[in-house]
């Protein structure tokens, strides 16, 4: 277990499904202190900004010395395009160490789907499987996220 992963312990789904990113549900304000102090760079906030929260995220982001990024996934309206968005924000994710999150990981995980397949070549089944582990649950989203992939390769 990577000492970014650790630091997250008790985080909802928490996973590391590429080396450096941590996905999951919704941290708490220490979780968010520990993962900087093990090297942790980013946090990249998929929840809606009207979602209900127990702090405000983005200032205590900020506060303990992270970059604080929120890329709306709202349950309903997701479509490729909110796909095609997410991969390229992970794409400018690339070599930094980061929390990418939602209330539980299930929106983060499924618009992982497209980096996994397209970004590392991993294939539909095991990046499916990947993001299963990170708290995907949601096979609407599951499906969004290969008709984006299908649609680059088509």
């Amino acid at each position: 277990m990577s000492a970014l992963l650790a630091s997250l312990a008790g985080l909802p789904n928490a996973a590391e499904p590429v080396a450096g990113w941590v996905t999951g549900g919704q941290p708490t304000e220490q979780q968010l202190k520990a993962f900087k102090v093990a090297g942790g760079e980013v946090v990249l906030d998929n929840r809606d900004p009207m979602e209900p929260r127990p702090y405000d995220e983005p200032s205590v982001v900020r506060a303990v010395g992270l970059q604080y990024m929120s890329l709306p996934i709202v349950h309903g309206a997701v479509t490729t395009d909110t796909m095609k968005i997410m991969h390229e924000a992970l794409r400018r994710l690339v070599g930094k160490k980061a929390l990418l999150h939602c209330s539980s990981g299930n929106r983060t995980s499924a618009a992982l789907i497209p980096y996994l397949m397209i970004e590392t070549k991993m294939e539909e089944e095991n990046a499916a499987e990947v993001a299963m582990r990170g708290g995907l649950r949601s096979a609407e989203l599951m499906e969004i996220a290969l008709q984006y992939v299908r649609g680059l390769s088509g």
